[in-house]
């Protein structure tokens, strides 16, 4: 058990990753070893919080996952670790309803004993600072609101009248910093959220820690974050590597939940990391691929232009070599991404839209046997693309989705011979028999590079 706390706030856009960023960062150059989170499907601010870090962020996910999966998660994203800082998602009670915490923060913060840290945008607010933060520390008497941070403070004489609002009134949890708007060290967004760590400069933690360091009271921070619940890591016993896959890691495709290489790891799979970007060539004796998601449209030229990868990636799909492709990777598997040549191992060609083709939570069963288990097998994932494809109806489909209150959506999963891709994120926490479905998949269809 070691001390932590989680980020929330009101609503989306309140300064959440900012601050998450920067308290992570300022910790760091103290010394101190965190390990970071997130709260719900996210992949980018988790590799925000790797990079700061220097270990991964793990997804924490009571929609993905039952209680006793996130306590084990949480447990063992901690080990070596001095402190867990875990980044909220939307508000502060937004889940995956309007009328239970299913998928919140506040359930989150809940099942894992943890005090929460409210960051509040305080644009344009007074004394009606504290009453919106009353309204949140009375919302759910079960949950610990242990500190306050106002956000985008426009001057002294504002932060003043903030400290006055909450002072006066009664069982509000300390106001512990104010920190100014400071446009330079806001994260730029593209069109499926923010950029990626990959994409951004190195200096940016460095800003947003003496942003965070010059207007928070750091010490009184730490004081606040208690034990969290006692929970048993997953200790893995020393495996018998059965099999190597390759994993597709650079700009491009770098979407992955860390929960997923990990029980693919358990179950006896070494994976190997290559770039689509840069690598020539796949790495040799693989069993078997998984590219993850990420932007290939942004480097669509230079996937283009690396043809004997993009010939190597075609040439073993034909032969039968097991592939699992989720949305970037599955676009890069197509024909073409907006006329750009990729690997032509689907036929067809996803296009970019000016709009977001689909967002939100996804059950998916198998209407099919696939790499991932029988028919009538269960996975949850999540799907968030503005690209689309249009399959020819002559490609197997080997899901039916639906929305997370059972509204269908169709069917989707395309299968060639043993290619699996969907736009569709799976996470093997969701059912922890398919990592394993999959590595005896591999096994029994090796045809190694």
């Amino acid at each position: 058990m070691i001390p932590g706390l989680l980020i929330a706030a009101p609503a989306s856009g309140s300064g959440k990753t900012s601050l998450t960023l920067g308290l992570m960062a300022a910790l760091r150059r103290r010394g101190v070893t965190v390990a970071p989170f997130k709260v719900g499907p996210d992949y980018i601010d988790p590799g925000h919080h790797a990079a700061i870090c220097g270990r991964p962020s793990n997804t924490l996910d009571s929609w993905f996952c039952n209680k006793e999966q996130v306590c084990a998660t949480f447990a063992s994203g901690c080990i070596g670790a001095d402190i867990a800082v875990i980044e909220g998602v939307m508000g502060l009670f937004d889940g995956v309803s309007g009328d239970d915490e299913e998928g919140s923060s506040a359930q989150l913060a809940k099942w894992l004993g943890l005090p929460v840290l409210l960051v509040v945008d305080a644009r344009s607010q007074a004394r009606s600072f504290a009453a919106l933060v009353k309204g949140f520390c009375a919302f759910d008497p079960q949950l610990n609101v242990a500190g306050v941070i106002a956000n985008r403070v426009g001057s002294e004489r504002h932060a003043q009248l903030l400290r006055e609002a909450i002072a006066s009134t009664p069982g509000l949890p300390p106001l512990l910093g104010c920190l100014p708007r400071q446009e330079d060290i806001a994260l730029p967004e593209r069109h499926l959220g923010l950029v990626t760590a990959e994409d951004l400069s190195g200096d940016h933690g460095e800003k947003l820690a003496d942003w965070v360091e010059k207007y928070l009271d750091l010490n009184q921070l730490k004081k606040i974050a208690t034990s969290s619940v006692e929970s048993t890591p997953v200790v893995s016993p020393k495996i018998q590597i059965k099999l190597r896959i390759g994993i597709a890691r650079d700009r491009a495709f770098c979407f992955y939940y860390p929960e997923n290489l990990r029980q693919l790891e358990r179950a006896g799979a070494e994976l190997v990391e290559f770039s689509p970007l840069v690598d020539s060539a796949l790495p040799e004796n693989l069993d078997g691929l998984y590219l993850g998601g990420g932007y290939p449209e942004l480097d669509a030229e230079l996937l283009t232009n690396n043809v004997s990868l993009r010939e190597q990636i075609s040439a073993q799909a034909r032969g039968g070599l097991p592939i699992y492709a989720e949305c970037g990777g599955f676009m890069y598997l197509c024909n073409a991404i907006d006329g750009q040549p990729m690997c032509g191992v689907f036929p067809a060609q996803a296009k970019m839209l000016p709009r977001r083709r689909a967002l939100g939570y996804r059950q998916v069963e198998l209407v099919a046997d696939t790499l991932f288990g029988p028919t009538g097998t269960q996975i949850r994932g999540h799907e968030f693309h503005y690209s689309d494809v249009e399959m020819p109806k002559t490609v197997a489909r080997c899901y039916r989705l639906s929305r997370r209150g059972g509204e269908p959506l169709g069917v989707e999963g395309y299968r060639i011979n043993n290619v699996l891709g969907s736009y569709v994120h799976l996470h093997f926490g969701s059912n922890p028999r398919v990592a394993e479905e999959l590595v005896r998949f591999y096994l029994n269809n090796k045809r190694r590079t």
